[in-house]
């Protein structure tokens, strides 16, 4: 077994300089496979009706970011705060926004950390807003051999993408990339 693992490490070490980009690369990929079409079509909902739905936040808009203080005022989003439409407006702008700066490889680090905080209040509000928290095949256990409830297995998964890109960047075929070459100063002869 000892001379094992020397081999191992010689066999495998080539392997993370060569892949550098290739792992924030396949993220990217994945996420556009799988997340972007549920945010856009999620973001869709939340558009008001005319040219300027996107400044005017729809009734559903309301109903899924704030649905106890919207059930409180009777469903009647005149009856809320600016706060309220500056939130769900700025949502609805995350929710298309952020998605497609990810899928570009676009300020990746910083569009991925949007999300993860996106997520994150998307979760707590489904849980605690929307009262998942009180059905546990919503909320869901880890380490239960059940890898499909919607928020804590789904949402691990979606983090560890996030994560993945918050850290590695944009990888390989990212506009990051190509934006970092043009700002970089011109080589200096020796």
């Amino acid at each position: 077994m000892p001379r094992l693992i020397p081999l191992y490490h010689r066999a495998t070490s080539h392997l993370e300089p060569l892949t550098e980009g290739l792992l924030p690369l396949l993220a990217r990929l994945t996420f556009a496979a799988t997340l972007v079409g549920y945010f856009w079509a999620s973001a869709r909902t939340k558009l008001g009706d005319g040219l300027l739905g996107f400044l005017r936040p729809s009734t559903g808009a309301y109903a899924q970011i704030w649905p106890r203080q919207f059930e409180a005022v009777g469903y009647d989003a005149s009856q809320l705060g600016v706060l309220h439409w500056a939130v769900t407006v700025a949502g609805t702008w995350a929710e298309f926004l952020l998605p497609l700066l990810i899928v570009l490889g676009l300020a990746t680090r910083l569009a991925a950390l949007g999300m993860i905080g996106f997520v994150s209040v998307q979760s707590l509000t489904d849980l605690y807003g929307h009262g998942g928290i009180a059905h546990p095949e919503t909320l869901g256990a880890w380490f239960d051999r059940i890898p499909d409830a919607p928020i804590l297995d789904q949402r691990m998964f979606w983090m560890l993408l996030l994560i993945t890109l918050v850290l590695k960047g944009g990888g390989w075929l990212a506009l990051d990339r190509l934006v970092a070459r043009r700002l970089a100063p011109p080589p200096q002869p020796a």
